[in-house]
């Protein structure tokens, strides 16, 4: 008899345990095959069975050795509940089952190394946006209006919008004059997909992500916008003239900028905009990681690396105040495309965003575009899940104080607010969108939503959310090329698609019961709360 090891880790003690029946399985070996995670293998087992086959009870006792699909007893190889066996096994013999007897967060800190899942959070709290309902309902003193029928205006800023005293006009025989130029604006729709970049997923998903937008703006005339994110564009892209739906992303990485700005003068559009990233609402910060995993060859062509663990610094090299970013990096971008291009800055919500968002609108050159601001429940494929699930701020609060300061001075719609983080976490992005430009946004951002549509299977219970590993089941966040054949791209794009048509009328119908036909930006009046701490807090109306 062996001795018992109690510190050894056993199968209950990893988050998923594998279920399996042997008298379904026919051993065809489809699951193994399947699990990126190496967390199954196929062993023969000893069994031990007492038959009788006679007229009379004639007891015998038979040993045979018979296949068995077993889990194993580690943690680098955990299960992650994706459930890619149970969708290919052909006789649903085998599936992945949470088990909450686990000890896998106490125990996945091997060599001194914090937990690196990524994805989504862990936390399971109850929304603010959840507390907040459409409760001012146009009738009959203000009649509302026909969602399937009225021409609505749903459009945003993207771009310094000068107020009417500031307009270099002047008038000449009677006509108006234009005597300088004015900062670039351009309207688009209140939704961006985020920034995700080559690299962070796959290259069918971003390609899949591209399509949709290509789709959107030129068969159903929605101008929506997507972000490269970190790390570059390919070359073709960037020469073509789709290249008007993407804004650029320059981080603190700067990965991938020699290959744009050689590209530059091939460009036969100019992008949507640039996005200076600061920082992201699930780290923080905390700098970028693309692992060494991903970092395929398509990935170093493009960002001008050798294949090794990609980290952008957690702030950029140089800058040390708001002053600064707004001399040299405002400035720079925008003489790069002759200030024909909106440049925007994202940074994480937290306590300072309010202070970040005032030096901005006291930006003497009128160039900031924009103010993204990314809540913690925003997701990333590689947070440490101490970043992920305990550091940040709430969106919904943060969107509504930038708001208010823009408001007490008088500067409010000058500087588009974009809110993210959380957005659509439910799945209805578009009653938190209408909740946020109701509290002062005047769009919102989102990803992650983005990549379920695309198959991801993660959630905030702890299922998959192996984005970092380079091991991801969907083909959405690998590079593997056996891998990223699962995703199958103009599915990808079409559920993309209908949710953002969906998204649409859904808005329609939210702004047509408050009587508005453009973007309800600051009508917080439309809204309603049964909390009265949300109440005080956003100044919004207490219902009970």
């Amino acid at each position: 008899m062996e001795t018992m090891r109690t510190q050894e880790v056993t199968v209950n003690d990893l988050p998923w345990k594998i279920e399996h029946s042997t008298i379904r399985c026919t051993m065809c070996g489809s699951c193994v095959a399947a699990c990126t995670f190496n967390a199954i293998e196929a062993k023969m087992e000893r069994r031990s069975v007492t038959i009788s086959t006679g007229h009379q009870p004639e007891p015998m006792q038979q040993h045979k050795a018979i296949p068995v699909i077993l889990q194993k007893n580690s943690i680098a190889h955990a299960c992650v509940g994706c459930g890619m066996c149970e969708k290919i096994c052909p006789n649903k013999a085998i599936k992945p089952v949470r088990n909450l007897d686990s000890r896998y967060n106490v125990l996945a800190r091997s060599g001194g190394t914090t937990i690196k899942r990524g994805g989504r959070n862990n936390l399971i709290q109850e929304r603010t946006l959840d507390k907040i309902v459409v409760g001012r309902i146009s009738q009959m003193t203000d009649p509302s209006l026909d969602a399937e029928r009225h021409v609505f205006d749903i459009l945003a800023p993207f771009g310094r919008v000068l107020p009417a005293n500031k307009l270099p006009f002047a008038q000449e025989n009677g006509e108006l004059r234009l005597t300088a130029q004015t900062p670039p604006v351009n309207w688009i729709y209140p939704l961006i997909f985020s920034d995700m970049s080559i690299g962070a997923l796959s290259t069918r998903a971003w390609e899949a992500i591209a399509l949709a937008v290509g789709y959107l703006n030129e068969k159903h005339h929605l101008p929506v916008r997507m972000s490269s994110g970190e790390g570059g564009m390919p070359v073709n892209l960037m020469k073509s003239d789709f290249l008007k739906y993407t804004m650029i992303q320059i981080a603190s990485g700067h990965f991938g900028w020699n290959r744009i700005v050689r590209a530059m003068p091939h460009m036969n559009v100019d992008p949507a905009g640039i996005i200076i990233k600061i920082g992201q609402g699930a780290k923080p910060g905390d700098g970028g990681l693309l692992p060494a995993a991903k970092v395929a060859e398509h990935v170093q062509a493009i960002r001008g690396v050798p294949k090794a663990d990609l980290m952008s610094p957690p702030n950029h090299q140089g800058l040390y105040s708001i002053e600064e970013s707004v001399q040299k990096m405002f400035m720079s971008m925008n003489a790069a495309f002759k200030f024909r291009v909106p440049v925007a800055i994202k940074c994480a919500a937290s306590a300072t965003s309010v202070s970040v968002y005032n030096n901005l609108l006291r930006d003497p050159y009128l160039i900031c575009g924009g103010f993204f601001i990314d809540g913690i429940q925003g997701g990333t494929g590689a947070a440490n899940e101490v970043s992920l699930d305990h550091t940040g701020h709430p969106i919904v609060s943060k969107t509504r104080e930038c708001y208010l300061a823009a408001v007490k001075q008088g500067l409010q719609g000058q500087i588009p607010l974009w809110a993210g983080g959380g957005v659509g976490l439910t799945g209805n992005a578009a009653a938190d969108a209408f909740k946020m430009i109701c509290l002062g946004a005047n769009g919102v951002f989102l990803g992650k939503l983005l990549i379920q549509l695309c198959g991801c299977v993660g959630n905030e219970h702890g299922r998959c959310n192996a984005c970092s590993t380079g091991h991801c089941p969907t083909g959405i966040c690998t590079q593997d090329p056996r891998l990223v054949k699962r995703l199958d791209i103009d599915k990808a794009a079409q559920n993309i698609v209908d949710y953002t048509l969906a998204f649409d009328m859904e808005m329609r119908k939210l702004m047509a019961p408050v009587g508005n036909s453009t973007l309800p930006v600051g009508r917080s009046d439309a809204l309603v709360t049964t909390d009265r701490a949300i109440a005080e807090k956003l100044g919004i109306q207490y219902a009970c």
